[in-house]
């Protein structure tokens, strides 16, 4: 199994460097006119999806509470995890009963039975999903949860986290067992079947809208024009550059979303094994190895290169790949005799490491967090509006958040 898995994988690296044009000669060029072909039914499946659910042929949900997703536009690497992150401790600090809602990517999957039986049974007899953190305790690991919610959990205390697929479910789980009141999906936006909530969507400002090209040519699960339903738009990577071009393209898809730009902030470095925490500064001129598994390593490494370190040796893999020790072992012997001090990795890929006994160098993740730099009202004005949800509604502009007072429900309904 495990040959079969990393003959997927670089499988999949293969067709990631095509798409993103790292890779050409002939056999590239062809694979890239096939995948060309492929994205043009894509988007004829994602338009017929979209006209399915905005014309309510599509079984579509109201729970009846407050309903907040955030994602986006393209495959990965706009840093939907962290933002999320930022939603759930503010509504928490604000008093609301939050549940994260994950679909709960590579996570182990359901019996096959279980999940097609369900398929057929009414929501109530369905089985409930998995329940990463009830809000006081860690109950899964990484292989069994996936390694956003299982990071979510870990760093959310007070905050409920389940995965399935079907967010309806999970959704009616978490009010009717644990009482919620403010559900926050994960990477929700291409989930249409709840109605009545606020989109909020992450553009990366160093690659908006990646090639262009929908999947699986490009990295774009949806046309640009989809930007049209987001309530909020939250640019990330932003390093205080102007942004008024990106901004102007963006307006001309949602003429009402408010828009806040933000960056990875890193805080500080942790031992994977050992949880020692080491200040930024001693990452100044430190030899070091890397290790990632995400859709796009080079922005991780290029941050380490801003914090002063001598980057000497990096392995990458497919996003999400879950280490042997094997290439644990491979990835130390590399860097160590190039001269490494210390092996850094992603947050995200630090819950996918082996569990290990010796160790020739430390292991640490780089913990980052979102800083908003600019857009602050507009960030407070829409948490304001999500705990005001279920008063009364307040006159406003044209078009508000569903149950409150501030932009269009563009969203399908």
């Amino acid at each position: 199994m495990k040959l079969i898995s990393n003959r997927l994988d670089r499988l999949e690296q293969f067709a990631v460097d095509v798409i993103l044009e790292r890779r050409w000669g002939f056999r590239a060029a062809l694979f890239r006119l096939f995948l060309w072909m492929l994205s043009w039914l894509y988007r004829l499946g994602v338009k017929w999806r979209l006209w399915w659910f905005e014309t309510r042929l599509g079984s579509v949900h109201a729970l009846g509470c407050l309903v907040v997703s955030v994602g986006n536009l393209t495959v990965g690497g706009t840093g939907k995890t962290p933002v999320v992150e930022l939603f759930a401790r503010e509504l928490t600090r604000r008093g609301r009963k939050v549940a994260v809602l994950s679909r709960g990517y590579k996570s182990q999957p359901a019996p096959f039975p279980q999940d097609f039986l369900d398929r057929f049974r009414p929501l109530e007899r369905r089985h409930p999903p998995r329940v990463v953190s009830d809000g006081r305790s860690l109950l899964l690991d990484s292989e069994m949860a996936g390694d956003e919610p299982f990071m979510l959990a870990t760093n959310l205390k007070d905050v409920l986290v389940l995965v399935d697929k079907d967010r309806v479910k999970s959704g009616l789980h978490a009010i009717r067992k644990f009482g919620c009141d403010t559900l926050l999906l994960d990477d929700g936006l291409q989930f249409l079947r709840l109605k009545e909530r606020i989109d909020i969507v992450l553009v990366d400002s160093e690659a908006p809208f990646a090639n262009r090209y929908l999947l699986p040519r490009g990295l774009l699960r949806e046309p640009p024009e989809e930007l049209r339903r987001a309530h909020i738009i939250f640019i990330t990577k932003c390093d205080g550059r102007d942004l008024s071009e990106l901004r102007a393209e963006m307006r001309r898809y949602n003429r009402h979303a408010e828009f806040v730009e933000c960056a990875h902030r890193p805080l500080h470095l942790e031992e994977i094994f050992t949880h020692e925490i080491r200040p930024l500064s001693d990452l100044k001129e430190l030899r070091v190895g890397t290790i990632s598994g995400i859709a796009r390593p080079e922005s991780f490494e290029d941050g380490l290169k801003k914090l002063g370190v001598e980057l000497i040796y990096s392995r990458r893999y497919a996003d999400h790949h879950r280490f042997s020790e094997g290439e644990i072992a491979k990835m130390f012997e590399r860097a160590k005799a190039r001269g490494a001090r210390a092996v850094i990795t992603t947050e995200k890929d630090s819950v996918r490491f082996p569990r290990l006994g010796k160790r020739p160098l430390p292991v640490y993740f780089l913990r980052v967090e979102i800083e908003i730099i600019r857009g602050h009202d507009a960030f407070q004005k829409c948490v304001d509006e999500m705990c005001r949800y279920n008063e009364e509604p307040v006159e406003g502009p044209a078009g508000a958040f569903p149950g409150g007072s501030a932009a269009p429900l563009a969203s399908v309904k």
